[in-house]
């Protein structure tokens, strides 16, 4: 295998694939998230398998931060477990490895920048790529401090993904709509991750603004829960991003395994149904 070789490396085109598929059948993809090394390493696996099982067609894998800025009350309990836990970027490339090859789909890693400046950028995409994964969200890298990340993952053949907000500029949104790939991250208003009575009516202007820059898929995410929420975003976006109400499942399980993730499987079939348009 040789770096040159991108198609032997990241899984970028498999990403933009996926997408391409659901827009075919006139559905908005499923996009789960769900923390590596939650509850365990092994049991994060099986529940990122069982959310696959259950209809996703892609899946976000955390990697857990002692800081979530972004995180609500429910992912950040599942950071605290993960690390408690002892969770090690190791633990979370083999998430990717195993969610990957036991499922072919397309697998992203969602993560503050602190963790890959650290780690080193180039051993991080090195190994991301080599896991099998698809790319990465970044939801605190600024665009204009992005080059030497994107220099990396654009060789490996990872998507590099940015969050926009409701409070993004039409011109910021040209910006990162630019030099993105995968999917743009439209947060569906502002604030932390985590399930809402409303997405609202933010999340329809964003998605409408981003997409007069680019063409690039527009995926949201904050706040969804339920079908019925699923199915109001999929009427206007590309992909519907589920976290929270993912993790609160396994958490209300207390700690049995086979109730975690039988109710993972069971909301991501009731999320794959709404979010068909039809």
């Amino acid at each position: 295998m040789t770096t040159g070789a991108v198609s032997d490396f990241g899984k970028g085109q498999l990403l933009a694939d996926t997408l391409d598929r659901a827009k075919a059948e006139d559905r908005a993809a499923l996009i789960a998230y769900l923390p590596a090394g939650f509850p365990t390493v092994d049991g994060g696996i099986k529940a990122i398998k069982a959310a696959f099982e259950g209809g996703a067609d892609i899946v976000e894998v955390g990697l857990p931060h002692s800081d979530p800025v972004l995180d609500g009350p429910v992912i950040q309990t599942a950071d605290d477990i993960a690390l408690r836990g002892g969770v090690k970027i190791a633990d979370v490339m083999r998430t990717v490895k195993e969610a990957h090859e036991a499922t072919g789909k397309p697998v992203l890693v969602m993560t503050y920048w602190n963790p890959i400046d650290r780690y080193g950028v180039e051993r991080f995409v090195r190994e991301l790529a080599e896991a099998g994964g698809a790319g990465c969200i970044l939801p605190d890298l600024p665009v204009q401090e992005s080059a030497l990340w994107r220099e990396h993952a654009d060789a490996h053949g990872l998507a590099t993904v940015f969050v926009v907000a409701p409070s993004s500029k039409d011109e910021r949104l040209a910006t990162i709509t630019a030099v993105g790939s995968g999917f743009v991250y439209a947060a569906s208003l502002m604030g932390v991750t985590g399930t809402r009575e409303s997405v609202g009516e933010q999340a329809a202007d964003l998605v409408r603004r981003t997409r007069v820059t680019s063409k690039i898929p527009v995926c949201v995410g904050l706040g969804v829960s339920n079908a019925v929420q699923a199915r109001e975003v999929a009427a206007f976006a590309d992909g519907v991003i589920v976290g929270s109400a993912f993790v609160q499942r396994i958490l209300d399980a207390d700690g049995d395994e086979a109730a975690g993730l039988a109710a993972v499987k069971e909301l991501a079939a009731e999320l794959a149904d709404g979010v068909r348009r039809s």
